[in-house]
C-alpha cells in the first residue's frame, strides 16, 4: 500500500454521548481503556500511515495534551484548528495544506472503531483512473433483534440486531487530491462533495461484510463496544 498520510475528523461535540463529553471531547473517551483517537491511530499505523493530520475544534487542547506530536504512538501528528464548525467537508478542505503535497490520503470520522483493511480501498483507487474516491461500505445492523415465524404462525427463531440488505457509508475513505476542487468551504461531505462525485461517475464503494466497524454515537454503542472490542482484537 503506498498511502501515507490520512486525515481524522476529530473536531465534532459529541453531544449525544453527553454527560461524557462535557469535559472531554468525543474522540478521547475511552474504549476498553485506550481512546477512540488511539485505537485508530494504531489501526492506520498497521497499514503504513506515518503521519496523521487530525482536524480538531471542541476541547481541542485535551487532545493536543493526551497525543502531543505522536512520537509515543509511533507517527507524526499534526492538527487542522477549526475555529468554528465546519462540518465534514469544511474540516477536510481546511485541513488541505497538510495533505496537498501527496496524490491521494485516507479521511476518516473520528468515532469510528473498525478492522477493515484499507489497502483495499487504496487498491481500487489505484486501479480505476478517473476516480476521485472510494468509500468504504458496510451492512446496516438492525437496531433491534428480529423474530421469524413458521407457516403456521409458530415462532421458530429470535435473531439478535442482525445486518441487514442495506449498506451505509462506514465513515472511512480514500481520495484524491483533486478532492479539494469538489470540497465546500463549510458543509458535510455526505451532503455535497459524495453526492457530486456520485453523479459524475467519480466515486466508487468497496463492501466489506466480514468485519468489525461501530460507530460511537450513543452510551449504548460505547457500552456495546467494549464488550466487542475486546473479543476483536484480543
Amino acid at each position: 500500500m503506498s498511502v501515507t498520510k490520512a486525515l481524522i475528523l476529530a473536531g465534532g461535540y459529541g453531544k449525544r454521548l453527553r454527560p461524557l463529553t462535557l469535559e472531554v471531547p468525543k474522540p478521547l473517551i475511552e474504549v476498553c481503556g485506550k481512546p477512540i483517537l488511539v485505537w485508530q491511530i494504531e489501526w492506520l499505523k498497521k497499514f503504513g500511515v506515518t503521519d496523521i493530520v487530525l482536524a480538531v475544534g471542541y476541547l481541542r487542547t485535551k487532545i493536543f495534551e493526551a497525543l502531543g506530536d505522536g512520537s509515543k504512538l509511533g507517527v507524526k501528528l499534526y492538527y487542522s484548528v477549526e475555529e468554528e464548525s465546519l462540518g465534514t467537508g469544511g474540516a477536510i478542505k481546511n485541513a488541505e495544506k497538510f495533505l496537498n503535497d501527496v496524490d491521494y490520503f485516507i479521511v476518516m470520522n473520528g468515532d469510528v472503531l473498525t478492522n477493515i483493511p484499507i489497502s483495499k480501498l487504496v487498491e481500487e483507487l489505484e486501479n480505476s483512473n478517473d476516480v476521485v474516491g472510494v468509500i468504504a461500505l458496510v451492512p446496516m445492523r438492525s437496531p433491534f433483534g428480529i423474530v421469524e415465524i413458521d407457516e403456521n404462525g409458530f415462532v421458530s427463531k429470535f435473531i439478535e440486531k442482525p445486518s441487514l440488505s442495506y449498506l451505509i457509508n462506514a465513515g472511512v475513505y480514500v481520495f484524491r487530491k483533486e478532492v479539494f476542487k469538489y470540497l465546500p468551504e463549510k458543509g458535510d461531505v455526505e451532503k455535497t462533495t459524495l453526492p457530486r462525485l456520485a453523479n459524475e461517475r467519480k466515486l466508487k464503494g468497496v463492501i466489506f461484510r466480514d468485519y468489525y466497524w461501530r460507530s460511537i454515537d450513543s452510551i449504548k454503542d460505547l457500552e456495546e463496544a467494549s464488550r466487542e472490542l475486546g473479543e476483536v482484537f484480543k
